[in-house]
């Protein structure tokens, strides 16, 4: 009999449980503290409305009295205005308290679970456990012994019966800035009123997980529609996390994926503010954004970084412009830019290396301006060394209406990004667990960041509020992003990065020389997607495309397709006309030409201009996939000792006897157009007698070397023709 009713038993007992659980929801109230409507204090709120909890805020709009409490004692205000609150509830026998902190608190599951765990307690009053026994070491050993388990008081969250709790809160006579965590403590270890109270610790972290001391012990638990924070040396899943001591930005990075209602790959900002929409307002009424652009180091692809100003897809009537620039080189690119585009930005400041502002000055007066007026509702500050590929970047970043928020970037192919996931113990540089996650796309959202640098935008209204009287940029010893960052985390304000678009990539400046006159040209390696934008032919993607016949076949295996963009055609001209050392058709050197030039050009070699490892770059990613393409079965080694650029004049030299190259296979790259550069050229194939006449500024010719493909340069009888030859795999 006690074997067939057993399973019934269990049911009614589990459902009883589960019953009452939720009939003591209603008499639940979750308590805190806030002077300031911080975006701590949001959160906590957000969280709190989530998971269905009731709250009651104590203090809003007074005055803190509490000392500074991330930095030594205090906090004693808190007991002081939970003593008064608690006269209504102290006859109420069934009701539950939950008192927690709220700038540094989230709560990651709801009334329900966290009653049933209070419940097995077995005691009216529950107090969080941590490991370091604060404000009063001394006091340790005087602490009830605990095998397993965090062993000391933490006042930053407890639970207990209305009665109770409000029995020790009366106690208190002392003043604000006293400690409430050393009277807790003092209270808890006095045996008597241990016992008169059934107080008792969460050591385990049943209910309450504070950071502090315990990062490592916690860990994110992906489940396939919510995520929760698991203590792994307890194996538990707390309810309520505290971020409290110097773990504050742990908890931000944990707050990512609270609620727990959605998947991950959602992020934070499904969870947040609710986002501002902008597809019916009428341009005059859009927020108006201060952009402010620092170029403050020599930067590659300048003149584009520039342009991407005026695409953004934003009302122009509705930006200003303030433009720094500490550099003497791009004194000529920002004049350009002006020159063509002042329309645009009528109102706008341009402040140039003559003024010899530094780095932190010039930030400081570009955010004052922002500052001190009360129509700019937002500041967008965008270092040179972004580019940013996303026309519509403001309205997307405006809508996900956050008080500061950054675009994720990222060098192309590389882990380097513009944001920090976590903070070392000194403030510096930690990898938080998914940051790899988040620069690669794997998790996709809005992210609480401890730092965020070269682009960004901020909220007009925060800077006039919360951080109008804070040194944004400028410290002694510290660099203006470290400063800012610090500032705004020190003053309470999040700090978001969005990948759920994509936006564009980082700049590398590290090996850019402006000793060259072209020297972008010198980029493929370091940036070779803003390399590939500039001085690819826009056409060459589609030679890879089915049913696209971009590809010609003028002559027998003789191949014709887009190379290089006008700019790369005119730059690498100028670039060898600037160098000046033309061959004169007369030389044979072997340390220039390795023994393979057997009809000696006009010519200037790729090495001369110590462009040769940056040519053989692009043979291999650009003309190694074309060959094996166009010649089946054949797998370029994309080798190469001949690359260089030949001009041909009727008085100089006009054509090339013919020959045969020693190559398997030869490019040839027209730099100049024919009837606007010069007249006659070309290049006639012996063996099919056929002749290309006239070839099209940066299409590549493509034919067999050696063998079969004798030819001879056609008579430029007019101007300056400039090809560009390369004898591939020798």
């Amino acid at each position: 009999m006690e074997v067939r009713f057993l399973p019934v038993f269990i049911f009614l007992l589990l459902q009883s449980v589960t019953e009452g659980a939720r009939a003591k929801t209603d008499d639940l109230l979750v308590i805190t503290a806030a002077t300031d409507e911080t975006d701590g204090f949001r959160r906590f709120m957000r969280t709190a409305r989530e998971f269905n909890y009731t709250v009651k805020v104590l203090g809003l709009g007074e005055e803190w009295r509490g000392g500074d409490v991330a930095k030594t004692v205090g906090g004693g205000q808190k007991v002081r205005w939970l003593k008064k609150e608690m006269q209504k509830y102290k006859d109420k026998q069934d009701m539950i308290i939950l008192f927690v902190d709220s700038y540094d608190v989230i709560l990651a599951s709801g009334p329900d679970e966290l009653l049933m765990k209070f419940s097995r307690f077995n005691h009216r009053v529950v107090f969080s456990a941590e490991g370091f026994c604060w404000p009063d070491q001394r006091l340790a050993s005087k602490y009830p012994t605990v095998h397993t388990g965090k062993r000391y008081l933490n006042s930053g969250g407890f639970i207990g019966y209305a009665p109770e709790m409000y029995a020790i809160v009366q106690q208190w006579k002392h003043k604000d800035n006293d400690d409430d965590q050393l009277y807790y403590t003092r209270i808890y270890l006095d045996k008597e009123q241990r016992t008169k109270f059934n107080i008792t610790l969460d050591h385990k972290s049943r209910i309450f997980q504070n950071l502090n001391g315990a990062i490592e012990e916690v860990v994110l638990k992906f489940e396939k529609s919510r995520v929760r924070a698991r203590n792994v040396a307890y194996d538990t899943l707390p309810v309520v996390i505290h971020g409290n001591g110097p773990t504050k930005l742990q908890l931000n990075y944990l707050g990512n994926y609270v609620p727990t209602a959605w998947t991950y790959e959602q992020g934070c900002g499904v969870c947040d503010d609710d986002l501002l929409y902008f597809n019916d307002v009428p341009n005059e009424e859009m927020p108006q954004v201060l952009i402010a652009v620092f170029i403050e180091q020599p930067t590659p692809f300048i003149e584009e970084f520039l342009e991407r100003l005026t695409t953004i897809n934003y009302p122009h009537t509705r930006l200003r412009l303030f433009l720094h620039n500490n550099v003497v080189y791009h004194e000529q690119h920002v004049q350009r830019f002006w020159n063509r585009h002042r329309s645009l930005f009528p109102n706008a400041r341009i402040v140039g290396p003559e003024e010899n502002l530094k780095h932190d000055q010039a930030r400081t007066m570009a955010v004052e301006v922002c500052k001190s007026d009360p129509a700019c509702d937002y500041y967008f500050s965008i270092d040179s060394d972004v580019a940013l590929i996303n026309p519509d970047i403001l309205r997307i970043l405006i809508e996900e209406n956050k008080p500061v928020i950054a675009p994720m970037l990222s060098r192309h192919g590389k882990l380097w990004s513009n944001f920090w996931g976590a903070l070392s113990p000194e403030g510096f540089y930690s990898r938080s667990e998914d940051y790899i996650d988040i620069v690669q796309g794997k998790r996709v959202g809005v992210w609480n960041v401890p730092y965020i640098t070269q682009v960004y935008l901020i909220r007009g209204e925060v800077l006039r509020t919360r951080l109008f009287h804070v040194s944004l940029y400028q410290e002694d010893g510290l660099d203006p992003d470290m400063v800012f960052c610090r500032a705004v985390r020190d003053q309470g304000v999040f700090m978001f990065l969005s990948n759920r678009d994509e936006f564009g990539r980082l700049i590398s400046t590290n090996n850019y020389n402006i000793s060259r006159l072209h020297p972008d040209m010198w980029q493929i390696f370091d940036n070779p997607m803003d390399w590939r934008e500039k001085y690819v032919h826009k056409d060459y993607s589609q030679i890879f495309e089915d049913g696209v016949d971009v590809v010609e076949q003028p002559c027998p295996d003789v191949y014709w397709f887009p190379a290089f963009s006008d700019k790369m055609c005119d730059d690498l001209v100028e670039t060898m006309e600037h160098f000046g050392q033309w061959s004169g058709g007369k030389h044979n050197d072997e340390r220039l030409t390795g023994g393979y030039e057997n009809v000696p050009t006009v010519d200037i070699h790729m090495n001369q201009i110590q462009f040769e490892k940056e040519w053989l770059k692009f043979l291999i990613d650009y003309i190694a996939p074309v060959t094996e393409k166009l010649y089946p079965g054949y797998y370029a080694k994309a080798k190469a000792v001949m690359n260089f650029v030949v001009r041909y004049r009727p008085d100089e030299q006009p054509s090339l006897r013919p020959h045969h190259d020693s190559s398997t296979f030869t490019i040839n790259i027209a730099l100049n157009s024919k009837g606007k550069d010069y007249e006659g050229g070309g290049c006639r194939f012996l063996r099919y007698d056929c002749r290309i006449e006239a070839p099209r500024k940066g299409w590549s010719l493509m034919h067999p070397g050696r063998l079969t493909h004798y030819h001879e340069g056609l008579p430029t009888t007019k101007g300056t023709r400039y090809i560009m030859v390369s004898f591939v795999d020798p």
